[in-house]
């Protein structure tokens, strides 16, 4: 029985590591039959990606520094010289300083305040307008993001990333709204918090992740290959009609009142 996302191609920006929620995305779509095309941010996490990639069959990696311009086309050329077209594209990064991630939030700087915007936020814009051209080749598909339920209630110490990840939720959905009548989605996952090396960077993760699986509907943690399977969901024929949503894949946690996360 052919996979959901047999003979689709897609670009998965955000791996850094086999803990990434990106990474789990990637094995999920393989899984499902897609051809998988992974960037690393630099040098330094080549090699991480390299041996996630080697993984997969067919799949290459490529640079790409969100914040580079430059980078971001060459991606979207190189895709499509190789391609000429694209299913589906992730975009997962997510940046902020780590001594903005605790304290008051008042403190945050002008600078902070940027760069966790721009990676975090305008990643998602600048990615989908570079490789349009090529979800438009394929007759359409899906944009992912990924985003946190403190964009729309206060978790202690995510402080601007909250702020960046609420943009991030208002973009989709401008975007779902630019893109529709190409037959282009846009949506966002809503994972529960996962102990990934962006996660080590807000104190108290740990206790986090013990809440959810103690308070949870479905009393479970969250896991990359719970977030992995509602996005090939998502990026298949199967989520036709659904753009433009906050999708949570958190357990229920969401649901619940009084949190104290």
């Amino acid at each position: 029985m052919p996979g959901l996302l047999e003979g689709k191609r897609a670009l998965v920006q955000g791996v850094l590591n086999r803990f990434s929620l990106c990474w789990g995305i990637a094995e999920a779509m393989a899984r499902q039959g897609a051809e998988l095309c992974l960037t690393y941010q630099n040098d330094r996490a080549r090699e991480g990606v390299e041996e996630c990639a080697a993984t997969l069959p067919g799949a290459f990696t490529l640079p790409l520094d969100l914040q580079q311009d430059g980078q971001i086309a060459a991606v979207a050329q190189a895709v499509g010289e190789r391609w000429g077209r694209l299913d589906a594209l992730v975009v997962g990064a997510a940046y902020a300083r780590r001594d903005e991630l605790e304290g008051e939030f008042l403190a945050v700087s002008r600078e902070g305040f940027h760069l966790a915007l721009d990676v975090s936020c305008y990643g998602l814009i600048a990615m989908t307008r570079a490789c349009r051209p090529m979800l438009r080749a394929a007759g359409g598909g899906s944009v992912l993001t990924l985003t946190y339920i403190a964009s729309e209630r206060v978790v202690p110490n995510y402080n601007i990333m909250a702020v960046a990840k609420a943009a991030l939720e208002c973009s989709v959905r401008y975007l779902a709204n630019d893109l529709g009548p190409e037959n282009i989605r846009v949506n966002a996952i809503s994972a529960g918090p996962v102990r990934t090396a962006a996660a080590s960077g807000v104190k108290g993760v740990g206790g986090l992740i013990g809440e959810v699986a103690e308070r949870s509907p479905l009393r479970r943690k969250t896991d990359r290959t719970q977030v992995g399977d509602v996005a090939a969901f998502l990026a298949s024929d199967l989520a036709r009609s659904v753009t433009g949503e906050i999708l949570f894949a958190d357990n229920g946690f969401h649901i619940l009142s009084g949190l104290e996360a």
